[in-house]
């Protein structure tokens, strides 16, 4: 099978693409680098059915090109992290909406099944938890653009709906909640390799808030093996499913657990309201994802515990930090 993986340079790309290469698939990769990295997929470019395309989703012409030579896409290129996305909310926005939107009519044009990305984030600062795939979603301030990501996401989402109604078109959406493991930068804020970065230069932790936030953080191969299966799953299309770990912790017990499996005299600092407003915006008090309804139509659940994720990026970090040091 000839699949095109759109943002396969990046985190969560890269190692769905070795998962489809180990199951002998003929993988094309089409990436414009603003976020992903050659480095993720060296090992991979020198492999017999696996190519690398630098370019973007936006270009219409070039995606229509691509999807003709494939049976499958999973469209993996959006904007990614907070930071990012509070500081090009405009090119965050397009990417996002304009970047499925060509993907969709691609994947109608041929009849093929496709993947679209959503986030934990399209649920706002919804309270109940767990949170489940048909519940209703509360925003804050459009003045706020962390929630014009939000709203992105969930645009996207009605996109693919939609095609699915009114065009056959074989969707499916699955809303990631904190994916994580090897490869993922702190570039952009994420949490757990920032931690990591600062606690094994015995820096300070830098927490947004009070820090009693909670989170799940699902294992990137778990993510991407879920991924996977909702696409052969022909009961699946036209249907959105949570994907994440239903394990929760706070970001103040994360700090501690990584401070300990490294061993680190790392500080936190609690980073203030109004400097939290300014570069992450409003924070959701809980992100965690009701599984049950992947779990009836694939069978799927995380099996990759939080600790063994830690040591992983632990381990990585530390290697990249001392082919740093002359």
């Amino acid at each position: 099978m000839h699949i095109l993986i759109t943002g396969g340079a990046g985190f969560i790309g890269s190692h769905l693409a070795e998962l489809l290469l180990k199951k002998r698939h003929t993988i094309f990769v089409l990436d414009d680098l603003s976020t992903g990295s050659r480095d993720n997929i060296a090992h991979l470019v020198s492999l017999p059915h696996f190519t690398f395309y630098k370019g973007s989703v936006l270009d219409e012409s070039l995606v229509k090109w691509y999807a003709r030579k494939t049976d499958m896409v999973f469209h993996l290129a959006a904007a990614v992290g907070v930071k990012r996305v509070m500081r090009q909310p405009l090119e965050s926005f397009l990417v996002n909406i304009d970047g499925t939107r060509h993907l969709l009519d691609a994947a109608a044009r041929r009849r093929i099944p496709i993947f679209i990305p959503s986030s934990s984030e399209v649920y706002g600062k919804l309270a109940r938890r767990p949170q489940r795939e048909d519940d209703d979603r509360l925003y804050g301030s459009v003045f706020n653009m962390r929630w014009g990501y939000a709203l992105s996401k969930a645009v996207d989402e009605v996109l693919a709906l939609s095609y699915a109604r009114e065009r056959g078109v074989k969707a499916v959406v699955g809303r990631l909640f904190n994916t994580v493991g090897p490869r993922q930068s702190s570039r952009y804020g994420m949490v757990i390799p920032t931690f990591v970065e600062c606690a094994l230069r015995n820096s300070p932790l830098p927490i947004y808030g009070d820090g009693r936030q909670v989170r799940c953080f699902c294992h990137v191969s778990d993510t991407v093996r879920a991924i996977a299966g909702l696409l052969r799953e022909r009961k699946a299309y036209g249907q959105i499913f949570n994907i994440g770990s239903n394990a929760p912790i706070t970001i103040n017990q994360l700090a501690k657990k990584i401070c300990t499996l490294t061993r680190s005299s790392s500080p936190v600092v609690h980073i203030s309201q109004k400097i939290m407003m300014r570069e992450t915006g409003d924070e959701m008090r809980a992100r965690l994802p009701d599984i049950s309804k992947i779990r009836r139509y694939i069978g799927w659940r995380p099996t990759v515990s939080l600790e063994q994720t830690l040591r992983q990026v632990i381990q990585e970090k530390s290697l990249l930090r001392q082919r740093r040091t002359p």
